[in-house]
This record gives C-alpha cells, structure tokens and sequence, in this order.
C-alpha cells in the first residue's frame, strides 16, 4: 500500500506536465491566438459588407483553429455610429472587436458623432473592394452609358441608393461619379441605407435608379441574373466580372473601399497584442487567402502604426471630399 502511493502520484504528475502539450497541438494557443469568450460587432444591418467579413473573419479563424466560438452580433444605427459609440463605452474590453471601414469614418463627419476612430484601439485593416453600380433585371438601363445619360438629364429622378451614410464609400462613389459627369453634387438624389442588405430589397423592386455597394455583398444575386452589373468603381476589372470600369465609360473617376477592425479603448498591451496576432494568423491562412478569392476582395492587410496613420489619413479625406464636394 505505501509504494502504491507515491506511484499514483508521479503518474498524476506526469499526466499535469504531459497533457498539456499534447492538448494544445493545433489550437492556436501556442500562437497566443485563443480569445475565449471573443466576440465581433456589426454596425449594420445583416448581410452588408460589414456583416460578410465579420462573419467570415469569424468562420475562418474557427476552420483553421486559431480560436474557437466566436460570436458576431450586430448593432445597427446612424452609418455605424451606434455600434461605434457601444464599442467606445466598452472601455478595457480586450474581448470585443468590431467591424468597420471608410463607412463609418464617413458617418461620424455625417452624423456629427461625439465618439470617433481615434477613441478606439486600431487593430488591422484587412480588404480593399471596389464598389460596383446596379440595377434590377427589369431596369431600362442596359448599360452605364444608358444610366449616365438618363442621370444627367434628370438628376433628380434617376435616384441612387447606398449602404452607407452621406461620406460613406457607397455616397463618395457615386459623387466622384456625378462630378465626373457633370452633374453638380448638389442635384444627386442620393437615398442612404444602412448597410447593402437593407438596400438590395430597393434596388431588385426599382425602388431607386440604381445602387451602389461592395462587389461581395452582391455576387449571388449578379450571377443569379437578378441583378445587372453596369460598372466597377476600381481602376482595373474585377476577374470573373463583366463590367467595365468607370474609367472605361468616360467617366474621370475611380473608388476603392476598404475594411478593416477596432477594438475599444482601454485594452492592455498584452489584449491588443492577442487581438493583432490573430488577425496576423488568419491573413496568413489558407482560409482567409481562399475568401479573398472568393469574395473579390483585395489583400490590403495593414496592422500597428502603419494602419493607425492610415485611420488618420482617411478622416482628413473624407473631410476634404466633402468639403470639395460642397456637401
């Protein structure tokens, strides 16, 4: 009986320092990427850009064992500054992160918002994505010269609709587009929505001329034949695409979006550290390489000071297009 002891206990013992290793092989903590309890907010509506790359940031970092059960909920309102406004009041939270991008720079100058960018915690910008302009099948414009020429002779009729609040990238698109047609910003009937989800039930009942949104949220419904694709707001043609670029029709302008996450303010070093390095594992994957593809999205993953100037640089924009625009 006294030799069993001692046994049992060295054999307990061997079990503590032995298991371990073996059960985190492939769980991403010895990469410091497991994030219990993590969670992402979408500060729009279900089925906007926000929306897809949260969900598939989420579903990616699941598949490829960097963490596990993320929740993403979403908090719609005022072009994102709703969701932005939650996230600043989370102060210290190192298990919140939230989906954002030009929108939202673009909906505090619109809004007015108390809360901005520089009050979160940048962690990365992830994508870039141009923006396409759309119709319903049942649309009389064939072409985007036929839509250009219709716009220009009624500005006012040929309404156009967008996923973002006024200074957002689906309001700033077809602006440059206007200016680069001739047609004052001031004449644009421009009719916001909060996030593409909310406006592809406008655009296939022809309740506005045509839309404006990323080249991702719309894929199934352009291949299903229910939406026709006129133009891509880029300075190249997105593959797999039939459409031109803006520059294509005559029109003196290009436009490219971006996306990217924050977390709150107030977060340890050690939080954000976590935070940074699994975006860096999930860019580096083979999942997230594949969504890219899948999704029309450009690599313009960008992390630390670089992507902190970058949020600076894109607020001064924003400010001077609008300005520009005399809006």
């Amino acid at each position: 009986m006294r030799l069993r002891t001692p046994l049992a206990l060295l054999g307990a013992a061997l079990l503590v320092f032995v298991g371990p290793p073996l059960l985190s092989a492939g769980d991403g903590s010895e990469t410091g990427t497991q994030i219990p309890g993590l969670r992402f907010m979408v500060p729009n509506t279900p089925g906007g850009g926000y929306d897809i790359t949260a969900r598939t940031m989420a579903k990616n970092a699941e598949d490829a064992g960097l963490t596990h059960n993320i929740e993403v909920f979403n908090l719609p309102g005022a072009g994102g500054t709703v969701g932005l406004t939650r996230l600043v009041g989370e102060h210290g939270n190192g298990k919140l992160a939230m989906s954002m991008g030009l929108g939202v720079v673009g909906a505090v100058h619109s809004n007015k918002s108390e809360k901005t960018l520089a009050d979160t915690t940048p962690i990365a910008r992830l994508t870039e994505e141009q923006d396409i302009v759309v119709v319903s099948k049942t649309s009389p414009y064939e072409t985007i010269d036929e839509l250009i020429a219709a716009w220009k002779k009624d500005p006012g009729k040929v309404t156009v609709g967008g996923g973002s609040s006024p200074g957002g990238p689906d309001h700033l698109a077809p602006m440059l587009m206007a200016r680069a047609a001739k047609i004052p910003p001031k004449d644009v009937n421009y009719i916001p929505f909060d996030g593409g989800g909310e406006l592809l039930a406008s655009i296939l009942g022809n309740k506005v001329g045509f839309g404006v949104s990323g080249v991702s949220e719309y894929l199934d419904q352009i291949k299903s034949g229910e939406l026709r694709l006129l133009a891509v707001t880029g300075n190249e043609r997105v593959p797999g695409l039939d459409a031109p670029t803006l520059r294509e029709a005559n029109l003196d302008a290009d436009f490219t979006n971006w996306r990217g996450i924050v977390a709150p303010p107030g977060i340890s070093d050690r939080e954000r550290e976590k935070l940074v390095t699994l975006v860096e594992e999930l860019h580096e994957s083979k999942e997230w390489q594949a969504s890219l593809k899948k999704n029309g999205w450009t690599d313009g993953f960008m992390v630390g000071d670089d992507f902190s100037d970058f949020l600076k640089e894109q607020n001064e924009r924003v400010d001077t297009v609008l300005k520009e625009l005399g809006l």
